[in-house]
């Protein structure tokens, strides 16, 4: 069987299943039952300048008939005082010595601040540290959490502060809500940080109460922007970190990848896009704990199916793949081919072809059905009837190269080459 052990920054756990800081690591009952589920770490909850919390937190995103598509809350750091979850990490390392357990941290912006969370925090066998450079809500009035992340030069001089004192391995928690992760990337990594690790929560609004007009979660009548996060951020997360992947800078550190991991195959997208560890947080809160074990399964089968023996032999294999939209093949072409044993005749291939697309499907009107074929000359290959076909492999698409010869868009242009004519 394959080894699906970790070794994150010399920290090993027997899988790269942690949960990510957030309520599941907030005390030593919710780890101690999830590493006894089996998780391979955990990443406690941001510890800091003791907060209050407010009532209620968490608002979701249903769709088509799934419940908690996109999560949001308006949790804080831990409310519990600083010296309990010390005396708690300290117990759990002790319990489980071969979990990976990293301390999520945010001090005030001094250096004082910072060297005294480190020092307290070193004592309790803890394995590593994520600076919280993320939170997107409450703490930002108080110029931390995302506030730090949206700023390179702030990061940075943090970064440099816990880097003066930390023995102990440290990963940088970047912020989604900029509109490129990458600077901050290169200050934490320029500034010393050992690893980094994205995303955090994205700003949101869930939705608005119909009935009292106030936006989801209600606290007394009034809302504020949450984290997002959750299966539908996975996209968001996959784009952020192949920039972290792809970046000269950022790419020279190990990664842990954060959004929507809900499956062993979500997990295995954010390996090969270069993250080394995984973290969960609302898969755990929907499906419990043990979810964990459908995550190790799946992946030790499909590693084995792969000829994979450990996971750093594929992780970070799909970063070359991503390149840069003028450097796509011209010449590359597919068209659409529908299984006529396959078809249900349903027609919504035809529907989104003829009224949001390229007309490339004829309907053949007939008795007891229609019948829907391919207009070859016409078809761009969109993909579009293949994404809305219900049906698995009914709709496929074939490659028809238009010419043998790579073909891109600034060679194009070099060589005057008519553009299409309409």
């Amino acid at each position: 069987m394959a080894d699906i052990s970790c070794d994150f920054l010399g920290i090993k756990s027997p899988n790269p299943f942690w949960l990510a800081s957030a309520p599941p690591t907030d005390k030593k009952v919710n780890v101690m039952r999830a590493f006894e589920a089996g998780w391979g770490g955990v990443v406690w909850k941001t510890l800091g300048s003791q907060v209050k919390n407010v009532s209620s937190r968490y608002s979701a995103i249903n769709f088509n008939g799934q419940r908690v598509a996109g999560f949001n809350n308006i949790e804080l750091i831990s409310d519990r005082p600083l010296d309990i979850n010390l005396r708690e990490i300290e117990e759990v390392v002790r319990e489980f010595p071969d979990r990976a357990m990293i301390i999520s941290l945010m001090a005030d912006n001094t250096r004082e601040a910072w060297h005294e969370m480190v020092k307290r925090c070193e004592q309790t066998g803890a394995h590593g540290f994520e600076l919280n450079f993320g939170c997107p809500h409450g703490m930002t009035e108080r110029g931390m959490g995302a506030a730090v992340g949206q700023d390179p030069e702030i990061a940075g001089m943090i970064v440099e502060w816990v880097m003066e004192v930390a023995t102990l391995p440290v990963i940088t928690k970047l912020t989604p809500n900029v509109h490129s992760v990458v600077p901050t990337g290169r200050a934490a990594v320029n500034a010393g940080t050992n690893a980094l690790s994205l995303i955090n929560t994205i700003q949101s609004v869930t939705g608005i109460d119909l009935d009292t007009f106030v936006p989801n979660p209600n606290v007394g009548g009034q809302s504020v922007f949450g984290g997002y996060c959750g299966p539908a951020v996975k996209p968001i997360a996959l784009k952020m970190l192949t920039t972290i992947s792809k970046d000269p800078v950022t790419s020279q550190v190990p990664i842990s990848g954060i959004g929507g991991v809900s499956t062993w195959q979500d997990a295995v997208e954010f390996m090969l896009l270069g993250s080394t560890s995984v973290q969960v947080c609302t898969a755990a809160m929907k499906y419990g704990f043990r979810i964990v074990e459908d995550l190790c399964e799946g992946l030790n089968n499909w590693m084995d199916e792969k000829g994979f023996e450990k996971i750093t032999d594929f992780v970070g294999k799909s970063v070359p793949t991503m390149t840069e939209w003028e450097k796509l093949d011209l010449n590359f072409h597919i068209v659409a081919n529908i299984n006529q044993d396959k078809c249900i005749h349903c027609g919504l291939c035809h529907i989104a072809c003829e009224d949001t697309s390229h007309q490339a499907i004829f309907k053949g009107d007939g008795m007891p059905y229609n019948t829907y074929t391919i207009n070859e000359p016409e078809c761009v290959g969109c993909n579009l009837c293949k994404l809305v076909c219900p049906v698995d492999n009914c709709i496929t698409m074939e490659e028809k190269r238009v010419a043998p010869d790579y073909l891109n868009w600034v060679q194009f242009q070099e060589q005057g080459l008519p553009l299409n004519d309409h």
